[in-house]
């Protein structure tokens, strides 16, 4: 979120001149003014531009003000490229805060940062532009330079509520809830007509373990964002998809699950174009199926318990550490692979004996896969630390990861991405800022129609298409707070031996690691990678991402 109106007056003077006069008059208080409606805005421009009146820097002002008209759309590629033209012109602080602002907003958070160094370097100091770049770092994870920029730009605008308020995100993303509380509730203070604090002083509450805080501040933001203040300027539809999204999460932990299906519901209805409604929305969707369809039945007994009332399982309780664990090796239709059950029953095992309550299957058809992570995932919610485990064979099409159930069969024509599971959908389900997701997948990740690396290759993970890779949104999404971590068997490229012994060289590491006590998971990991390319004399290199923002111990120190 961001104030552009402190750098919108220095534009305004270049209009001024006599031979702008009658296209002025007629059009420019309607190009020229910020409140004015976006289509009217954008028209009343395009038509000033039309008229080959201005150039140099006049018309570079003319530009810039339909890029105003087209943020207001959500339209950030016309952002660009209007703005890099008025850059083009002549080159002014606010256009650079300008687009990189749309940078921000389509989660280019490393150009938005460049932008708003060039910004800083073209005029005085600008709270403003400090908090801009703020929002870029928090972006791209670097929180001690959020806080930094934040910082400033309270000294600079000590009045500014969003600056207050995104300093507090950024020290909860940090840990630090008792400072982020503060922060937000300064922000509160100065600004009690904003929705957005609000917000995130509900995950606050929430990650506390205060539900019925949480609710009352979503609640009040919801009302809120349904008349947002004119002076700042927000993609299309965001905080009233992140407050319903966030309620909806209270609800759910709660158990109120008719009013969490009501809110996921409200957050899919505004059109977004944010990388962040976009991944709010995404998980409003997952999470709105899981409470829509009754889980699975339980294994039949020779005297049936009673169908269970609710949609989700009340076996998780909050705070709790929850674990997805698959391992397919009996495919019918594609290479079978001997060891991934076992791989799958000795991590279960692991993670049971630190803790975890533990999901497991193997060797399950797309049916039964689904129904799997399904259950998971309506679990999770109460979950504090979610692992998902997968071993098998896994396949990445047009940019999405998918996990392959045993009953796979490749056929010329057929829609092959509806027969996988989709991981997507399994991250945008456990999108949460109060929870920290570990996922591990023993899989490959080379691209199979490429030449083999040699004859006599051993049997690997691999399928037809190309291997997995880190998902895209993975940092950038609504999952600020605790973080995600995805740890591959391999590095980006190469196969995923399945391995002559019990379990793959991957897999039996990370049994003989993930019990530590004490051992950080990212340290762990290190450690699993050491013993994979010994043990595979450099053949195989286990590969991570992440976007954790601490410490985080699977087994009590």
């Amino acid at each position: 979120m961001r104030r552009y109106l402190p750098l919108l007056c220095l534009l305004l003077a270049q209009l001024c001149s006599p031979a702008s006069a009658q296209s002025r008059s007629q059009l420019g208080p309607l190009c020229t003014t910020e409140t004015t409606p976006a289509d009217q805005m954008i028209s009343a421009c395009t038509k000033i531009i039309a008229l080959k009146v201005f150039s140099g820097g006049q018309l570079g002002t003319i530009y810039f003000w339909r890029a105003v008209g087209w943020n207001k759309t959500g339209d950030y590629a016309r952002v660009i490229a209007d703005t890099t033209e008025a850059l083009r012109l002549q080159p002014a602080q606010a256009i650079y805060n300008l687009r990189g602002s749309a940078y921000y907003d389509k989660g280019e958070y490393e150009i938005a940062i460049a932008d708003f160094n060039d910004a800083l370097k073209s005029g005085p100091p600008s709270g403003t532009i400090f908090h801009n770049r703020g929002n870029a770092y928090r972006g791209s994870g670097d929180f001690a330079k959020a806080i930094a920029d934040y910082g400033e730009a309270i000294r600079l605008t000590p009045k500014s509520a969003l600056s207050w308020q995104n300093r507090g995100i950024s020290k909860q993303a940090t840990g630090d809830l008792d400072g982020a509380l503060t922060d937000i509730n300064e922000a509160i203070r100065l600004d009690p007509g904003l929705a957005s604090p609000l917000i995130n002083r509900s995950v606050i509450w929430r990650a506390k373990g205060n539900f019925d805080r949480a609710i009352t501040d979503a609640s009040e933001a919801v009302r809120l964002a349904q008349n947002p203040p004119a002076n700042i300027m927000t993609p299309p539809g965001s905080v009233i998809i992140s407050a319903h999204v966030h309620r909806a999460l209270a609800y759910e932990v709660k158990g109120e699950f008719d009013a969490a299906k009501a809110d996921y519901a409200a957050a899919l209805k505004p059109t977004a174009s944010d990388a962040g409604s976009k991944a709010n929305q995404a998980t409003a969707k997952v999470r709105l199926s899981l409470l829509s369809e009754p889980p699975a039945p339980p294994p039949q007994r020779a005297e049936p318990a009673a169908a269970p009332s609710s949609p989700v399982p009340a076996a998780a309780a909050a705070g709790q550490r929850m674990a997805l664990v698959i391992g397919n090796g009996a495919y019918a239709h594609v290479q079978a692979l001997p060891n991934p059950p076992r791989d799958a029953r000795a991590i279960a095992k692991s993670l049971r004996d630190i803790g975890f309550t533990v999901v497991e299957g193997t060797d399950l058809d797309r049916a039964a896969m689904q129904a799997k992570t399904r259950d998971f995932l309506r679990d999770a919610a109460r979950a504090q630390v979610a692992v998902v485990f997968y071993a098998g064979h896994g396949v990445q099409i047009d940019g999405r990861n998918y996990l392959v159930p045993t009953d796979i069969a490749f056929a010329s024509g057929s829609n092959v991405t509806s027969a996988m599971v989709d991981m997507d959908q399994i991250l945008a389900g456990l999108d949460d800022q109060v929870r920290t997701n570990i996922l591990i997948l023993d899989a490959c990740r080379n691209n199979p129609f490429a030449p083999p690396e040699g004859a006599g290759a051993a049997a690997s993970r691999s399928l037809s298409g190309s291997g997995l890779a880190a998902p895209s949104s993975l940092g950038t999404g609504a999952t600020s707070g605790a973080g995600t971590l995805i740890a591959f068997a391999t590095a980006p490229g190469k196969v995923a031996l399945d391995g002559d012994g019990e379990n793959s060289p991957f897999s039996a590491a990370l049994s003989r690691h993930i019990g530590t006590p004490g051992l950080e998971v990212q340290q762990m990991l290190t450690r699993v990678r050491a013993e994979v390319v010994a043990g595979t004399r450099n053949r195989q290199v286990p590969w991570s991402n992440s976007s954790l923002l601490g410490e985080v111990y699977l087994a009590a120190k």
